[in-house]
């Protein structure tokens, strides 16, 4: 988010010939002592600078009053962590001008605070808010993994016109013990995505009745393999809309 340099080099460029998507992790939609004014202000002037046609956020908290936090850290989902971070989006989108876009997060541990399902916390911040979601599907299966829910139960209570982007990743799977049968799944973004992850894609496209309007995209960011295997997951997801 500086003023110039190769970062900006290359996005100039690639913006010529292509509609960016803006995706942030450090808003920190869900802290407590509140948005970090000036990271909001940076993040601002790179979305106005660009115009890019989406940006995103995710639902997680990764900063307090002393310290930023490199990660995405959950959120109990209640009453209370709703209202907070339908006034943080609020505050977002009324600086930027413009709809956000949020994540649902990989969850590994769920709050004895918790009070509500994911899909209903995200649902009505659409409502209370006006934003949208990016759906992220293998986060949906890492998590219902790790929880013990139904994935697709999850999904088929996403409808695709609230959705916006579609990501969609591999994940690691690593023993809880050594030596034990119990595992937890974390979101690495380091292998293709799973069987099970594009099954599931598959079938929450066929149950909708609209989905032109959707922008889908291969996270892979860590172990990167050679182009023509992105290129091969890319051509999957795409080949998978078009059957719709």
């Amino acid at each position: 988010m500086g003023a110039g340099g190769i970062p900006h080099h290359c996005l100039e460029a690639l913006n010529e010939n292509y509609a960016l998507s803006i995706h942030g992790v450090g808003l920190s939609i869900g802290s407590a002592c509140g948005l970090n004014e000036k990271h909001l202000a940076r993040f601002r002037d790179l979305v106005y600078r660009y115009q890019p046609l989406l940006v995103s956020e995710h639902l997680a908290w990764c900063r307090d009053s002393a310290f930023y936090y490199n990660d995405l850290l959950p959120l109990p989902l209640n009453a209370e962590v709703l209202n907070l971070v339908s006034d943080h989006l609020r505050q977002i989108q009324d600086m930027l001008g413009r709809k956000m876009l949020v994540e649902n997060p990989s969850t590994y541990l769920s709050f004895a605070h918790s009070c509500m399902q994911e899909p209903d916390f995200l649902l009505e911040l659409v409502h209370r808010t006006g934003c949208g979601l990016l759906l992220d599907v293998n986060n949906v299966f890492v998590s219902a993994c790790n929880l013990g829910f139904s994935a697709a139960e999850y999904l088929a209570h996403i409808p695709a016109r609230v959705v916006g982007e579609v990501h969609l990743a591999g994940h690691s799977i690593v023993p809880l013990v050594e030596g034990e049968a119990a595992q937890l799944r974390i979101d690495d973004h380091g292998s293709e995505v799973c069987e099970e992850v594009w099954r599931l894609f598959a079938d929450w496209l066929s149950s909708q009745d609209e989905i032109s309007h959707l922008h889908t995209l291969i996270e892979w960011d860590t172990r990167v393999p050679e182009f023509d295997v992105l290129l091969d997951q890319a051509r999957i997801a795409e080949e998978l809309i078009a059957c719709v």
